[in-house]
């Protein structure tokens, strides 16, 4: 047991600094009229660094603009003005060198007609086709593996709910708990997103990581019988966290973008995804604590502060890590 937590948090130590955030290419295409678009792709880029990524229309498309390209954000943004005879409605759109990276992209088709349509490219699947007539069922189905996928990639968020499962044992205190921090998250998510509130990405993030060493000693202090506000009303703590959790959320959302037709439906459905995910976190580890509980009492008594000092160890190093990237 002491071995596999080495592993973990070896593992994790290893985890690049913004292991919270989502950082997929972008690619939009607009349609003006029967055969001409213009496209926009965000490639990811770290610094002056891009992917090698490049959007690879059908054939018979010719540009009619030279390519342009600029800086936007965390991103290169790359601009295509093309004509392309008898339109792509059944076509298909390619992400050349997407298949080497471990990043995805969002796409998205905005007809002449106003309809939207959404997908989401991987390595495994670069390529997809242009409807001629999309439907919401593509949208909800691309933002909500995006949530999914989002939560399940982001380690310091795990390590957040993680920290609590150690430290609350009351059931019913505990799903009160994880339902504060769901609720809070999403109305940040929600606010950021929509450009309501805005909270620079980079502190956040290093918040996010101190969150996770404060709720660490926490557990330590309850397993030595200090009780205060943190242990005695654990969802106060989760509701306040929870609200700096959703700003990298709705950070990273807004990055993404959100289909203008659809935006409630991206939201809704991004945020389903996101909690899906969280769901199936919390169901693993409980079930993992259950079947080992026996074990942990007769073998490793002090697992939980063990494994509390790990995480908050981690987190403390994620936090400078992040203060240094900030100077």
């Amino acid at each position: 047991m002491i071995r596999t937590i080495a592993i973990l948090v070896t593992f994790l130590w290893a985890t690049p600094i913004q292991a919270h955030e989502l950082r997929p290419g972008f690619l939009e295409v607009h349609q003006e009229s029967a055969d001409r678009y213009t496209v926009r792709f965000k490639v990811p880029a770290r610094g002056d660094l891009r992917l090698r990524l490049r959007v690879q229309l059908p054939s018979s498309c010719i540009n009619l603009q030279p390519p342009r390209s600029e800086r936007a954000g965390t991103g290169i943004l790359d601009r295509l003005v093309v004509s392309c005879p008898s339109g792509l409605d059944n076509r298909e759109i390619v992400v050349d060198g997407l298949a080497t990276t471990y990043t995805d992209v969002v796409a998205r088709v905005v007809h002449l007609d106003g309809t939207v349509q959404s997908a989401r490219l991987t390595p495994d699947q670069p390529q997809f086709r242009v409807l001629a007539a999309p439907t919401w069922r593509d949208t909800a189905r691309t933002y909500f593996l995006l949530g999914l996928q989002h939560i399940l990639m982001g380690v310091d968020h795990l390590m957040f709910v993680l920290v609590l499962l150690l430290l609350i044992r009351v059931r019913w205190l505990l799903v009160k708990t994880v339902t504060a921090f769901t609720i809070a998250h999403s109305i940040t998510l929600l606010a950021a997103a929509l450009g309501w509130a805005h909270a620079p990405q980079a502190p956040v993030e290093a918040v996010i990581a101190l969150s996770i060493v404060f709720a660490a000693a926490e557990v330590v202090r309850a397993s030595r019988g200090v009780v205060d506000i943190s242990a005695g009303a654990p969802w106060i703590m989760a509701f306040v966290f929870g609200l700096l959790h959703g700003f990298g959320f709705g950070g990273a959302l807004k990055e993404i973008g959100l289909p203008q037709s659809d935006v409630p439906l991206a939201l809704l459905t991004f945020n389903l995804g996101v909690e899906a995910g969280q769901l199936l976190f919390v169901g693993t580890v409980l079930a993992l604590i259950a079947s080992l509980d026996r074990l942990i009492a007769l073998r490793v008594p002090r697992l939980r502060d063990v494994t509390a000092y790990g995480i908050g160890s981690l987190a403390a190093t994620w936090f400078i890590q992040r203060l240094v990237a900030l100077v």
